[in-house]
């Protein structure tokens, strides 16, 4: 049986780790001076090595060579996922009390570390922070937001970082070389996207596209892209096209006929979001076009989605009648009545002898008419009687809450306005509230006072005494009291 290609093509030194030599470098020197952590976690992306370099620190700290098909009394990997138990802890921390077999260090390799249940980690805890001479544990994770704060604390933290799109397709290419896959440069950068910055991930598909080639045949992009059922690049490139041109026709062609091949409107997305992401720099106008292509995957039916981010901004807003009208026009019959209105233009003299002259005007009859009924008054801009206690009285049977504000309000009444003075911000934001608004306006048109026009104001209400007016406005504010004798 064959070897997985990334198994093969795995590290075997830290020399040999590519894209992570933020990691090495601090690991090579602690080895080479000796310095050894009781513990060390190893976070980041799947793929990207963790595993690899915790098997060679392992070897490195025991100073062996490294053998991955040899089986090591000393170094223990334990897969944390089925694993993750509090008795399986409590077995681990027996186990850790006896002295290794041959090495210097007997070593914990916890994989997934994150894994772990609450009660596993604390069993863990004090293993973790007092370890015998002996022990040194590896932790390893994908996700480390799910660790303790007191494991994370506990150790030496390396951070791995994503690979590379240009270090991805440069490993990739040197392992097609070795193992004599023909394959263009186009193709290794499509299988490093696809990747998605792990390692393992681009070399299991280059794995698996290998069988795509034989002597006479050399994988592409387009071959690949058929074979994994991906949109042509030149698809993507017309929707972004059609997109910014707002062709609504060619939008719905292209979605059609990449359904009758059977491409995915996810997948379409996915290389739309990466197309866009890759030249949004150069066309920040599509930028609400990324923004909206997120949410095609979580769609119920994505293709739908699809269609309709990139068709409604083909169509046309609709125009205002307005707006419609040819500016030519209506500009010829607006400068033809600013004309006219010119040469109307009364003088000023003329109008003010109409005003210092008014026409008499008769005397009424002794006895009014029946056709001459008087016009009931009306409250708007004019003083009218507004009774306090009688919206009191209403608010308390009907609106309470509005009620319970009013009773610590000061109030004054001039013409058809009325100020509420509320004492603090507090009761102020609540009269402005919208729904104690609507119920205030409506206690007042039910005693007579509709058409006032209210304002409320946050402070108490001025002093009516100007002495103590002047006075409250040295201080800087105050409020009227009454002092009984």
């Amino acid at each position: 049986m064959s070897k997985a290609l990334y198994r093969k093509y795995r590290s075997k030194s830290l020399d040999e780790v590519i894209g992570q030599s933020h990691v090495t470098d601090i690991l090579r020197r602690s080895l080479a001076q000796g310095r050894i952590a009781h513990a060390y976690l190893l976070t980041g992306p799947r793929g990207v090595g963790k595993t690899s370099i915790a098997r060679i620190l392992a070897y490195e700290i025991n100073k062996i060579p490294y053998d991955e098909e040899a089986t090591n009394l000393d170094i223990i990997e334990i897969d944390a996922a089925s694993n993750n138990g509090v008795e399986d802890v409590r077995d681990l921390r027996e186990k850790v009390q006896i002295a290794p077999v041959a090495a210097s260090k007997k070593i914990y390799i916890i994989d997934e570390v994150h894994m772990l249940s609450k009660q596993a980690f604390n069993a863990l805890l004090k293993t973790l922070e007092e370890p015998p001479a002996h022990a040194v544990f590896i932790l390893a994770t994908t996700d480390v937001d799910k660790l303790p704060a007191t494991i994370i604390s506990r150790t030496q933290r390396f951070s791995f970082r994503s690979i590379s799109v240009k270090d991805a397709a440069a490993h990739l290419k040197s392992i097609a070389e070795k193992e004599r896959i023909a394959i263009d440069d186009a193709a290794l950068e499509l299988i490093a996207t696809r990747g998605d910055g792990s390692f393992r991930d681009s070399i299991s598909l280059l794995d698996q596209l290998q069988g795509l080639t034989d002597n006479n045949t050399t994988i592409t992009r387009e071959l690949i892209e058929q074979s994994l059922g991906l949109a042509p690049s030149t698809l993507i490139k017309s929707l972004i096209d059609a997109y910014e041109s707002k062709d609504l026709k060619a939008i719905v062609n292209l979605l059609d006929d990449s359904e009758k091949n059977g491409i995915q409107s996810t997948v379409i997305a996915s290389q739309l979001v990466s197309a866009v992401r890759a030249h949004i720099a150069e066309k920040p106008q599509l930028i609400q076009l990324l923004d909206q292509l997120l949410d095609v995957t979580k769609s119920s039916q994505p293709n739908i989605k699809l269609l309709t981010i990139l068709a409604t901004h083909a169509v046309p807003k609709p125009k205002t009648a307005a707006l419609a009208i040819p500016a030519a026009e209506v500009s010829a019959p607006l400068a033809e009545l600013q004309k006219q209105a010119t040469k109307a233009k009364p003088s000023i003299a003329p109008i003010a002898r109409q005003i210092t002259k008014p026409a008499p005007v008769a005397p009424r009859p002794a006895t009014p008419s029946i056709v001459d009924t008087p016009t009931p008054p009306t409250t708007s801009g004019a003083d009218f009687d507004f009774d306090w206690e009688k919206l009191l009285a209403y608010t308390r049977a009907n609106y309470v809450a509005i009620y319970s504000v009013l009773g610590k309000c000061g109030h004054a009444h001039e013409g058809d306005r009325v100020t509420l003075y509320t004492g603090t911000t507090f009761w102020k934001r609540k009269l402005d509230d919208p729904k104690h608004r609507f119920n205030l306006m409506d206690a007042l048109a039910k005693v007579g006072a509709g058409d006032v026009i209210l304002e409320t104001i946050g402070t108490p209400p001025p002093p009516k005494d100007e002495t103590a007016a002047a006075v409250a406005a040295i201080m800087g504010g105050g409020e009227e009291v009454s002092v009984g004798e």
